[in-house]
């Protein structure tokens, strides 16, 4: 980015509910508006939801999906949002195009996990700044990669788990780094299983999808609707369930909740040194160790719990429980009445947290937060390094309850130790010519 414009985006950023809106002079080419503008990658269910909030804050001017009834839907909402007539929004199959537009600032990325380095390392490589959806990558060595990328190519990159910008988990984490229950001695979070390799029968597919391209650097495999149902679904499709395209639901709510067990305990910029098989046949059980003795173990519950000597910390999304030597001292859940979680969460900070020494980052909105990193070039709230470090205690979860072995880390040089492990558990075999960006 050009100083001039990195300026007035940081002057713009104090007002995040409007649109990024910049004087076409300040551009290196104008663009429509002069708002920021932004690409798609992937137009499923949850990339919907992502549409609709940022076309409010920016320019969406293009979207690659190899569905062409998703493709084209897209384009006509877009459009139908900007009330254009010409056809503005462009759309593409092959999300390489998009990244060569010098039009485009940023881009959004919600494909299946088996894509999600490939695109945002083209993005990065492109000078595009990148919004992508959890769990970051789809094995350790792309999370290392897109670690060093963001970095390599000065981009801002946002993760998609945006727990971390809702008030109850960022409250929770303060009372735990605060030390209000004490020294923490474990933290418990609950989400489903490892994946499992793909089994599904051939079926017969309508016209119209790229399915070569949405399989990408997976193996080859014939069609099945279970990992791309047809046309504009109101669903969340299965193929996270299976481990050449998805991290199962280890990857997919543990990545939520083990990240925020990173931001409680403080390891943002680390992650455990052990990991412990569960028992045979469960798809419970993993556990975390890390340096200083806390364990996170991957077991059934409220969400994410913290365990100190002096207290109890339990929270979820519209749940939130703070004991305190054996007080209740706030709590909601959808079963108490006459209250709110907003006014119970209030409550705990208020009385625990007013001078709190640790202060987290505080965020109300991802996307908003997202945008403003742009303007400031600032890291966002879950940063490659934030979002990259919790998909890596996701996959090493999943290496555990794929070799049963237990496994030694080093956070630092992102590398099993201590004769344990194998590198080879770190990447995949790509398929050509997905191998590199």
């Amino acid at each position: 980015m050009k100083t001039t414009r990195r300026f007035v985006l940081k002057v713009l950023a104090g007002s995040l509910a409007a649109p990024y809106v910049l004087p076409s002079r300040v551009w290196a080419a104008p663009k429509p508006s002069g708002r920021l503008t932004m690409g798609f990658v992937g137009l499923g269910y949850q990339a919907r939801g992502l549409l609709g909030g940022f076309q409010h804050r920016t320019q969406v001017l293009a979207i690659c999906e190899v569905d062409t009834t998703r493709r084209k839907d897209a384009q006509a909402n877009v459009d139908k949002f900007y009330k254009s007539t010409s056809g503005s929004c462009a759309g593409y199959t092959d999300y390489r195009e998009l990244m060569e537009r010098k039009d485009i600032d940023a881009v959004c990325i919600a494909t299946p996990d088996h894509w999600h380095a490939t695109v945002t390392l083209a993005a990065l490589k492109s000078g595009k700044d990148v919004y992508c959806e959890k769990p970051l990558t789809h094995n350790i060595q792309e999370a290392v990669d897109v670690i060093r990328g963001v970095d390599a190519n000065k981009r801002v990159l946002q993760t998609g788990s945006m727990q971390r910008s809702m008030r109850e988990f960022r409250v929770a984490c303060e009372l735990v780094q605060n030390g209000c229950i004490g020294k923490v001695e474990r933290v418990e979070c609950d989400f489903g299983g490892p994946p499992r390799p793909c089994n599904l029968p051939e079926e017969k597919m309508e016209p119209g999808l790229e399915w070569n391209v949405w399989l990408g650097p997976a193996p080859l495999r014939p069609y099945n609707p279970v990992l791309s149902p047809r046309g504009v679904h109101n669903h969340f499709p299965a193929w996270r369930n299976y481990s050449e395209y998805g991290t199962g639901g280890v990857g997919d709510w543990g990545a939520h909740h083990l990240d925020i067990a990173q931001w409680g305990l403080g390891m943002d910029n680390s992650g455990p040194v052990e990991v412990r098989p569960p028992g045979k046949g469960r798809d419970q059980g993993v556990t975390l160790v890390y340096a200083n003795g806390v364990t996170v173990l991957h077991k059934g519950g409220f969400g994410v719990s913290f365990y100190g000597t002096e207290g109890q910390v339990f929270v979820n999304r519209q749940k939130f429980k703070f004991v305190q030597k054996g007080e209740v001292i706030a709590e909601y859940t959808e079963n108490t009445k006459g209250t709110s979680i907003d006014a119970q969460v209030v409550k705990a900070e208020k009385a625990f947290l007013k001078d709190a020494k640790i202060k987290l980052y505080n965020s109300t909105s991802h996307q908003d937060d997202f945008l403003a990193c742009v303007a400031s070039r600032k890291k966002p709230i879950t940063s490659e390094q934030v979002g990259g470090r919790s998909a890596i205690c996701c996959h090493l979860m999943n290496q555990a309850y794929l070799h049963k072995q237990v496994m030694k880390w080093d956070p630092d040089k992102f590398a099993f130790v201590g004769g344990t492990g194998d590198p080879k558990w770190l990447t995949r075999d790509a398929r050509d010519p997905w191998k590199k960006t």
